[in-house]
């Protein structure tokens, strides 16, 4: 029963790693859940303060994926106009799969400063920002997922 629950932990943290690049799937979660499971078997033994420590690191990794675009806008010149359309974005862009996660950000920045007020060309370096920021939140929860997998090896070995 063992071998059978860490394969489906290792399979948690491979499908977790791919989360964090297929927009849609909740990659730090599923790595979390994977550590969990990993938990339940004789073999691997981690302490309630590390599952504690991950499980909120998850949660606010998970949260700040959605606000990372609107900080991009933001760091790159945008104003509240852009900040709110970014942030409109992430969600509206959730309706239209891995394009719609990647572009709905970056189009609700840009509209948001173009209803705004600002020129087309400020909008898009706004719009630049929102993109930069999702880089910076898939790398992120790269990170976190990487981790997690070498705590799960680490635990097994």
């Amino acid at each position: 029963m063992d071998i059978a629950l860490l394969i489906i932990a290792g399979l948690c943290m491979l499908v977790g790693i791919l989360g964090c690049i297929i927009p849609g799937l909740p990659g730090t979660p599923v790595s979390y859940v994977g550590l969990l499971i990993a938990q339940a078997t004789d073999r691997v033994d981690f302490s309630w303060q590390f599952l504690l420590i991950w499980g909120m690191i998850t949660l606010v990794v998970q949260v700040l994926d959605y606000f990372v675009p609107a900080w991009g806008t933001k760091r790159y010149g945008g104003t509240r106009y852009g900040i709110w359309g970014s942030t409109l974005g992430v969600f509206v862009g959730l309706f239209f799969g891995a394009v719609g996660v990647i572009v709905g950000p970056l189009v609700g920045a840009v509209l948001g400063e173009l209803i705004g007020g600002k020129e087309v060309a400020e909008a898009l370096r706004a719009g630049w920002g929102s993109f930069i920021g999702i880089l910076c939140g898939t790398i992120i929860k790269l990170v976190c997922c990487g981790l997690m997998a070498v705590q799960l090896i680490q635990a097994i070995w």
